[in-house]
């Protein structure tokens, strides 16, 4: 896997210029080079995702969510999903299961692969995940968690972190309870989705539970939800008790979300500098990493598509745009399409609704 060609020296002078905000970071033994991390997506979070995102200002990534079973099945689909690039710099990998002796073999398996930790999903509030007992579901039986953590512990050399959530409905919100378990079972950190999950994506992420909960924590704590703007996002960073902040969907529709939130001034005017001709230079690096990634040419663009239309929200015409992106299935086709697209928009800003609902169908 080669070194993607470099941005140009405009784009590269305004990722430094941001960069040069970044408070690198410990979470006990990880080491992130800011306090903005990419959280898992499920279908999303794949290495050319994670290693753009990297660039483009995350101080660290996890994998989407990768079964257990698939692990120790032997799956090859699943074992390529474990795969790690030379140049991502601080990945986990995240498991999900319900049963200790399988996450721990699978665990041992995940190491095997270089991860600088394993993460395990207890929040994925999906039908097909917590009906088999993973995901949300392990926060209903507490019992269970400090046997599969030290489980897992045993036969594993690099940290283990856990994603939750405030807890399975609002009459359980038993996240503080779960802290505990996971310090007293040598957890390195935490990372916490403010919302139930009877709530999936719904509603508002509780950012005062999740505040008022590293009041009284003992290990580090990473809050995640409702992250999708710069100015939110450095507003929060600004203010928040947790040690680091997760963004999910926020990265989708706004590449340079990581680096946009560092600075509070520039986050706080609400325009951006990164221009269509920067969303270009994105979808070109986007698709060196996908290409040294995949090899089917249907895979391909697909991967790349979902994201190019993404990255296209809130600018003008992004309807027709998407139109004759999936109107298409040939891929230099599409890369012509979006280099016209990204060329002709030129210093156009973004208008993103951010009361209308996105990707709320579960993804991690």
């Amino acid at each position: 896997m080669t070194t993607p060609r470099p941005f140009s020296p405009e784009l590269t002078a305004k990722i430094e210029r941001f960069r040069s905000f970044a408070t690198p970071i410990k979470l006990g033994q990880i080491h992130f080079d800011s306090k903005l991390i990419l959280a898992p997506m499920a279908g999303i979070c794949n290495i050319p995702y994670r290693l753009l995102m990297e660039d483009l200002g995350a101080g660290g990534t996890v994998s989407e969510l990768i079964s257990c079973h698939g692990i120790n099945y032997k799956n090859r689909r699943t074992l390529d999903m474990l795969k790690i690039h030379p140049l991502e710099r601080n990945v986990g990998i995240q498991l999900f299961g319900e049963d200790a002796e399988a996450m721990s073999n699978a665990a041992e398996i995940t190491e095997s692969f270089g991860p600088k930790f394993i993460d395990i999903n207890m929040g994925c509030p999906v039908s097909k995940v917590v009906s088999k007992g993973g995901g949300s579901a392990l926060m209903k039986e507490v019992q269970n968690l400090a046997p599969m953590f030290e489980t897992m512990k045993k036969k594993m050399k690099v940290p283990l972190s856990i994603k939750i959530r405030t807890g399975w409905d609002s009459n359980t919100r038993n996240a503080q309870e779960i802290l505990k378990i996971a310090r007293e079972s040598g957890i390195e950190w935490v990372a916490i989705h403010g919302r139930t999950r009877t709530q999936q994506y719904t509603g508002s992420a509780d950012w005062e539970f999740i505040e008022n909960l590293h009041d009284e924590r003992k290990l580090p704590l990473i809050g995640n939800g409702d992250l999708h703007h710069p100015y939110a996002t450095s507003e929060r960073l600004q203010k928040t008790g947790c040690d680091a902040l997760m963004i999910a969907r926020g990265a989708l529709r706004n590449p340079f979300i990581f680096l946009e939130s560092l600075d509070p001034t520039y986050a706080s005017s609400k325009r951006s500098i990164f221009t269509g001709p920067d969303h270009w230079e994105v979808v070109q690096r986007l698709r060196e990493y996908t290409e040294q990634t995949f090899e089917d040419e249907r895979t391909i663009l697909v991967q790349i598509r979902k994201l190019v239309v993404w990255f296209s929200a809130g600018f003008p015409h992004a309807a027709q745009f998407r139109g004759l992106q999936f109107a298409n299935q040939n891929l230099e086709d599409c890369m012509k399409i979006a280099e016209d697209y990204f060329l002709s928009i030129s210093n156009s800003q973004k208008f993103i609704n951010y009361d209308e609902v996105f990707m709320s169908s579960g993804h991690g």
